[in-house]
């Protein structure tokens, strides 16, 4: 009987062990982007806009390589561009970028609408 007992005490003292010990695992750190991209090839034609989700863990992610919140900002009133059209396609991004947040819209109806929208290429060819 007093083997069962002490068995039964080790038994519980196991059980016991342990908790105290198991590591709290840290807090996700934040990706470095988080993007929602949906692009319309045809504008305000007749096909439906496609999207995507786009992650970067970290700045040097090949899809947010060479980028920066100013990246996703418009283009300054005032700016003289050139008067071509790249095409009907349109384009938006939003969440978050390196912290700050993102809502930005892309056209292809001038140039420097045009070169905005190449400077996002590999974000916004995602959705497409």
């Amino acid at each position: 009987m007093r083997t069962l007992a002490v068995l039964i005490a080790g038994l519980a003292l196991l059980a016991g062990c342990g908790e105290d010990d198991e590591a709290t695992p840290p807090a996700a750190q934040p990706a470095f982007a988080e993007l929602t991209v949906e692009v319309d090839a045809d504008g305000s034609g007749g096909e439906a806009p496609t999207s995507a989700e786009v992650r970067c863990e970290t700045a040097d992610d090949p899809l947010c390589a060479g980028l920066t919140s100013e990246s996703f900002a418009p283009t300054p009133r005032g700016t003289a561009c050139t008067q071509q059209f790249g095409g009907p396609e349109t384009a938006t991004v939003t969440g978050t970028f390196d912290g700050e947040r993102i809502d930005a819209r892309f056209t292809r109806n001038n140039g420097c609408e045009i070169a905005r929208w190449e400077e996002v290429s590999a974000v916004l060819d995602v959705a497409r």
